[in-house]
């Protein structure tokens, strides 16, 4: 079996320097906000090329932070997709303010800009561009939208660890970048985390209060703040695995060109890159017809598959409120339909990338 993801193979190379870490850290007898949190903050925001991060306890945290923080709540509205993860919204929803979705482009499956600007109302305090399965959204287009109208712009960043525009890392275009550490994720923890990035002081400042209960140096709470905080344990391991994140991005780069290379001229759309952009290749998702029949056929090959995602968030019992019915993202929903994520991680043989391409080649013959 070729998993679509596989924790343990790039466990096993690390597995070393992973333990002495945990060790480090038990050993020291500081297990919430202590120096490897301190440290992984510092080095995280070197690599993304911004002036100040905070670790949270997990990618939605850090949208919800970074929304509190720029004083988001109830009679706003945030823009953002319906063709991203639940969290994105749930999010937006969790600071009381109301999530206005809006349509995809056809070629990226990212934020349309021109949607985004038809969205826009006398509510809107900001736009959530999401840089979905590592690629880059259209970020100068956003930036230049939100400048005219005043609105924050808070980049969902939870799959684009490493991806960049015109050599500028995703998370520094906006106001506040937001990232998760999930497991699967390009730079991932064995465990939950999260973690907001920005150039702002005083937004840094405000972002540190709300993870700890809005509490000051003197744990007087000055914000309704709430408690999420990046545990000593995961960011040790995350200060290992960040040492070796532009090597793994760069074996994911490879099995990306290979999938193209061996799946050009086959009855699908294969994902494309933009023009100066450099995608982090978190998934490698394909569109096709009768995806339930490919998938089964890749089953029975022995082939990992998955479908991020099946269902658009507008079309989720739990956000009928936001009145999207049927057909008002005509382009999200059909992309829903078509989606299909291939296995992508570092560790992937090339042996394995062309027998996913043979199967599935094989499976769409007949189509």
């Amino acid at each position: 079996m070729i998993p679509v993801f596989d924790y343990l193979r790039g466990h096993a190379r690390i597995r070393e320097e992973v333990e002495t870490a945990i060790g480090r850290v038990l050993a020291s007898g500081k297990l919430i906000l202590g120096p490897e949190g301190e440290a992984l903050e510092a080095e995280f925001a070197r690599y993304v090329g911004v002036d100040f991060a905070v670790g949270v306890g997990s990618g939605t945290d850090a949208l919800v932070v970074a929304l509190r923080a720029l004083g988001i709540g109830p009679g706003d509205e945030a823009i953002t997709v319906g063709h991203t993860a639940a969290a994105t919204v749930q999010a937006i929803g969790e600071v009381g303010a109301a999530p206005r979705l809006v349509d995809v482009d056809d070629r990226s499956l990212l934020i349309d800009p021109q949607h985004a600007a038809a969205a826009i109302g006398p509510r809107t305090r900001a736009i959530v561009p999401v840089h979905l399965y590592g690629h880059p959204a259209a970020m100068p287009a956003i930036l230049a939208l939100a400048s005219r109208h005043g609105l924050a712009v808070v980049e969902d960043c939870a799959q684009a660890h490493g991806a960049r525009i015109a050599r500028r890392h995703v998370g520094s275009f906006g106001t506040i970048g937001c990232f998760s550490f999930y497991p699967t994720k390009n730079l991932g923890a064995y465990g939950d985390g999260g973690m907001c990035v920005t150039d702002d002081p005083m937004l840094a400042e405000r972002m540190r209060r709300l993870r700890f209960h809005g509490f000051d140096a003197a744990r007087v709470a000055q914000l309704a703040g709430i408690n999420s905080r990046l545990d000593e344990v995961q960011a040790a391991v995350l200060r290992v695995k960040l040492r070796h994140l532009d090597g793994w991005l760069a074996a994911r780069r490879a099995h990306a060109r290979h999938y193209l290379e061996e799946l050009e001229g086959a009855p699908l759309r294969l994902p494309p890159t933009a023009a100066g952009t450099e995608p982090a290749w978190h998934l490698f998702v394909v569109r096709l017809e009768q995806r339930a029949r490919i998938i089964e056929s890749l089953t029975r090959a022995g082939i990992g598959c998955a479908v991020h995602y099946p269902q658009p968030v507008h079309r989720m019992p739990a956000y009928d409120r936001l009145g999207c019915g049927p057909g008002s993202l005509p382009v999200t929903e059909r992309a829903a339909r078509e989606v299909l994520s291939l296995p992508m991680f570092p560790e992937l043989e090339p042996g394995e990338v062309e027998a996913v391409c043979r199967a599935l080649r094989g499976a769409l013959d007949p189509i």
